[in-house]
């Protein structure tokens, strides 16, 4: 697939700066052509959960439905993005054992958005 055209990478260099100058988005670079490119990025999400307070198998049961709402092959493009905003807007609900009571694990921090870890990365 082509890179987007000069045009459009100007475009896209504004709204960088944008969000890296005046809304302190930390910028991780151009990860377009990178091993593993997800719109899930585990690795960030584990970090700012683990930061909260959630357990590591809070984490990776909230992991595995956020991929489920995603990646449902059974819906339509338009429900899975609406199911995964409900997740992100309402929380994630987890057991992690039987007989336990379910969780929420918020991924964003709506009461409080200083506290959310915010980035950048395009795709050229």
């Amino acid at each position: 697939m082509a890179g987007v055209g000069q045009p459009e990478r100007a475009t896209q260099d504004r709204v960088i700066a944008l969000f890296r100058d005046e809304l302190g988005y930390r910028y991780l670079g151009n990860w377009e052509y990178r091993d593993g490119n997800s719109n899930i990025e585990e690795t960030l999400l584990t970090d700012y959960l683990s930061r909260c307070g959630y357990s590591p198998a809070q984490i990776a049961r909230a992991l595995d439905i956020l991929h489920s709402e995603a990646d449902n092959h059974a819906r339509s493009l338009y429900d899975n993005n609406k199911a995964f905003y409900s997740r992100l807007r309402y929380g994630v609900q987890v057991r992690t054992e039987a007989g336990r009571n379910t969780e929420t694990v918020h991924v964003i921090n709506w009461a409080e958005p200083e506290k959310n870890d915010f980035a950048i990365s395009p795709r050229r």
